[in-house]
């Protein structure tokens, strides 16, 4: 009896101990990390933001207007955490991580998000958007219905969409001015059936490389040159490396603002509103501001003197949209035809006038 009292204490004993570390370690080592995903344990609610782009672009400087009106109009009850240039996530694997809840927020480009839903795809086809009004009607009509709707069976709140701008083409063999011109050279593209589909009937090689990897793959040779926005030429300094502009306006960059669905159904309807309005403002404020920024970041191209421009004429327009129409018969195979017939229907609805943003 004696030794079964003396094991049992010594088991307490040890027990205790045990604890009392434990709970030393604790208090020694600082408080334990929360869960930001968490609504409704503490006063603040956490949304963390991750893009792949730097805070001085289109992308970024509406990120910063968003946090700065979530703060406001909340009282600074919900925190918008900004992570740019890719330094949670990069752009091929920031879908997954707001699936998985690792974040709550992103903002990718069209074709990223194609990966998850391939409708997306219809925003890369070539010279769809004759103009920045053509690109705010395929926003705001049915074109941004059918796409938003589809998120929300993958787990994902689409909540805007945010303009870049259009995209010109850059190479550092020689100027882009006649589709045989991309001939056997290799070009960045963003993962896209459609982008792939594009270069491939301009006799071009693709590969597909996160953003935050363009300059070295420039710098390196390891592709001859990409498609991309005056102000992602301008902020990733890609002018060091891509020594021929093309100023082609021949497809549109631009992202859907996406949210973590679990996470923003846990908030309360009034944060839900809250935030709605915050992104509304934003969006509005962050559209007009892209196209600014990309004049005036076309104005430094040409003062900085880096890069052999070429602006297409008219006639050249017409040779690069008759060489990519096929692009239209293919897509049809694999996107819906309500998508596509809207699409065609905004193409035939739109001046046929360049964008006249260069």
């Amino acid at each position: 009896m004696k030794t079964f009292v003396g094991i049992t204490m010594f088991l307490l004993i040890g027990l205790l101990t045990a604890l009392g570390f434990g709970f030393s370690w604790q208090f020694n080592n600082g408080p334990l990390v929360g869960d930001d995903e968490q609504i409704g344990l503490g006063r603040q609610t956490v949304i963390r933001f991750s893009f792949s782009v730097a805070e001085n672009t289109p992308k970024g400087l509406a990120a910063q207007e968003f946090a700065r009106l979530v703060k406001e109009k909340t009282n600074d009850t919900i925190k918008v955490e900004l992570f740019p240039n890719s330094t949670l996530y990069n752009e091929t694997e920031e879908v997954a991580a707001l699936q998985g809840g690792s974040i709550q927020m992103i903002a990718p480009s069209f074709s990223n998000i194609s990966e998850v839903v391939p409708e997306w795809m219809a925003m890369d086809l070539p010279f769809a958007f004759q103009n920045e009004e053509a690109v705010e009607k395929a926003f705001r009509g049915k074109i941004g219905d059918i796409l938003m709707r589809k998120l929300e069976e993958k787990g994902i709140i689409g909540l805007s969409f945010w303009a870049n701008g259009f995209q010109q083409m850059t190479s550092g063999r020689g100027m882009l001015v006649h589709p045989e011109d991309f001939r056997d050279l290799t070009f960045r593209i963003l993962p896209s059936k459609v982008i792939e589909s594009q270069f491939r009937h301009l006799n071009a090689k693709t590969v597909p490389i996160p953003f935050n990897q363009v300059y070295r793959s420039m710098e390196s040779g390891l592709v001859d040159g990409g498609e991309n926005t005056i102000s992602n030429i301008y902020s990733k300094k890609m002018y060091q490396v891509q020594k021929y502009l093309t100023i082609s306006n021949h497809a549109y960059l631009g992202y859907g603002v996406l949210m973590n669905k679990v996470f923003w159904e846990k908030l309360s309807a009034d944060q839900q509103k809250t935030i709605n309005e915050a992104m509304q403002e934003t969006t509005v404020w962050a559209n007009q501001n892209a196209i600014e920024i990309n004049r005036k970041q076309w104005n430094e191209l040409q003062r900085i003197g880096q890069m052999n421009v070429h602006l297409l004429s008219k006639e050249e327009r017409d040779e690069w949209q008759q060489a990519l129409e096929p692009v239209y018969e293919e897509a049809g195979s694999y996107l819906s035809k309500d998508l596509m017939d809207a699409v065609n229907e905004l193409r035939r609805e739109s001046t046929k006038e360049q964008s006249g943003l260069y």
